[in-house]
């Protein structure tokens, strides 16, 4: 066979790389496989769908005096670059075991080469640990993989001059064509990664942009007014074809496709499938019109996502999205899109809920609540996700689950006395938030040995004074500072300096304490209920550092859950 026409039976041969590329973005594991956070099960099924498409590669050779010239080398080596060396060598090692056992005189060279490839395109995979390869990188590792076969069966293949032909003739076509098929292979997972990072994007934006513009109706609590301006705004930035928020008993709401029969004002009853997410709290998916119950002849509401609206630990409600004939179905990303609104309106609804009894609450807890979803800090923290939507889309994803953990643990722990691992872990989720927004500018040290986290203190007694310093301490040099948070305990005592080396204070800080100015209120707030539950020999200290900067010190006696 010449040379022309065996290239181009090998570029024939690659289209099954490519099908099998595409099928793959279609699946489960594309996701945790892109995130890195394959388990050891996925990472079993990554090595068996990749060893199957070497091994096909083999099956699919064209005979070539006693040899095969075969497109194996694509499956491993995009094994390599996208699972990293122990996949691409595990891959390797699988397919040339098979070769070995497949016959001919270059079984062995075929073997070794198969697993040296592997290991090569792990080992580069490592220098594109975050970001895309560019095509030409895979077209040159292809390329330098085929090479390395050539050498490997002149070197191990007998009788060399039947090697040395073997090699004359498939060199140019197996390298032109498994390198355009690795390129191509390579290309669609990585195109189909960068898609799903634009809806992620988008629907991340969409849900930054549904919060900011419901936060002023969810905070009047959950009923037909507050819900019909919620869905409103959902169904204007979103594109579902039909939204409806419920409570437990009956439908609020309804906007979108066929309003004329599922609209409150036709029936307030509730489906089936709601009937179970609100009785289990768990999210409950259509995919026909069957499963979403409705009697309807002719609806054309096909597939819908019902997420529980959870208040305190109880549900209180639904949200209910719809697609119809003429949109799309229910996909992974519109289950995040859900359950991230959901978990946005739901910590809204506590506000609400706070709300109502703030007038029965004491004025700390009214302090600390009040000084941690002050506007600026919300908004900020907004400000700061959306800009992070695209550049940083995981990142953007972690802090909004940051977010939502702040006012959780606000909503739920004020007035109590909690550990001081539950305090450490609600101040590492503030800090992260504000590390993310000042980037270089501030650094954090924490000194805490681990036998003090079983001890205990009120809740909401280090933010305020960590905030105070990053705010009022840091933020204002133009270079940044440093954060120390240190704590110890002597036999009786637990004590906690935190530490900035940032403006410090122009007269003597320990009057802050006594006569507090409007910005230092939270910190006299902190003072004032130590000594209000321990004693008046406790509470805090505030000394300037010799250097520049604050130490606020804050000593309680040492009591445990």
């Amino acid at each position: 066979m010449d040379i022309e026409l065996l290239l181009l039976e090998m570029i024939k041969r690659m289209g099954l790389a490519c099908i099998i590329a595409l099928i793959l973005t279609q699946a489960n594991i594309f996701d945790r496989l892109m995130n890195h956070s394959m388990s050891k099960r996925d990472q079993i099924i990554f090595v068996l769908i990749f060893s199957a498409l070497a091994i096909f590669g083999t099956y699919g050779g064209i005979p070539v005096d006693d040899a095969l010239a075969n497109s194996r080398m694509i499956g491993i080596m995009a094994a390599g670059l996208i699972g990293g060396p122990r996949l691409g060598l595990s891959v390797g090692l699988i397919a040339g075991i098979h070769r070995y056992f497949f016959g001919g005189f270059t079984a062995v060279a075929c073997a070794v080469s198969s697993v040296l490839e592997g290991l090569l395109a792990g080992l580069l995979q490592k220098y594109y640990p975050q970001t895309p390869m560019p095509n030409y990188i895979t077209f040159i590792a292809g390329a330098i993989g085929e090479l390395v076969q050539m050498v490997v069966i002149l070197v191990l293949a007998e009788p060399f001059d039947a090697a040395l032909h073997l090699v004359d003739t498939i060199i140019i076509p197996m390298t032109i064509a498994n390198s355009l098929g690795l390129m191509l292979f390579y290309h669609i997972i990585k195109q189909a990664k960068l898609h799903k990072e634009v809806i992620v994007a988008s629907q991340s934006n969409a849900i930054l942009t549904i919060a900011r513009n419901t936060v002023s109706y969810l905070r009047k609590g959950l009923d037909a007014s507050t819900a019909e301006a919620v869905v409103n705004i959902i169904k204007t930035h979103s594109s579902y074809a039909a939204v409806s928020i419920t409570n437990r008993t009956s439908v609020l709401t309804y906007v979108g496709a066929e309003f004329n029969h599922h609209g409150p004002h036709n029936t307030k009853e509730l489906t089936e499938m709601t009937r179970t997410a609100l009785s289990t709290a768990t999210i409950q998916i259509a995919k026909s019109k069957e499963e979403i119950g409705c009697p309807h002849e002719g609806c054309t509401l096909t597939s819908s996502i019902v997420v529980p609206l959870i208040v305190a630990h109880q549900v209180v409600g639904a949200l209910k999205l719809y697609y119809t004939n003429y949109s799309r179905s229910i996909t992974s990303v519109d289950i995040a899109f859900a359950q991230g609104l959901a978990d946005l309106f739901s910590t809204q609804l506590e506000l609400a809920e706070i709300d109502k009894q703030s007038k029965l609450a004491e004025e700390a807890k009214l302090q600390a609540l009040y000084t941690q979803i002050k506007p600026h800090f919300l908004f900020n923290t907004l400000n700061t996700i959306s800009a992070l939507i695209r550049t940083n889309p995981e990142l953007a994803r972690r802090l909004l689950l940051k977010f939502s953990q702040l006012f959780r643990f606000v909503l739920h722990n004020s007035g109590k006395i909690i550990s001081f691992a539950e305090a450490l872990h609600h101040v590492k989720a503030y800090l992260e938030i504000e590390e993310a927004r000042f980037g270089d500018k501030l650094n954090v040290v924490f000194d805490i040995p681990s036998s003090i986290e079983h001890l205990t203190l009120p809740a909401l007694v280090l933010q305020p004074i960590v905030e105070n310093a990053v705010k009022h301490g840091i933020h204002p040099l133009s270079d940044g500072g440093q954060l120390t948070i240190r704590a110890a305990e002597t036999p009786h005592e637990l004590h906690i300096d935190i530490i900035d080396n940032g403006v410090g204070f122009q007269q003597d800080p320990q009057q802050f304490l006594d006569q507090p100015k409007a910005k230092h209120i939270g910190i006299t707030n902190v003072h004032q209920r130590l000594k209000s539950i321990y004693g008046p020999d406790y509470g805090l200290l505030i000394k300037k550092q010799p250097h520049g900067g604050t130490c606020v010190s804050l000593r309680i006696p040492k009591e445990t859950i």
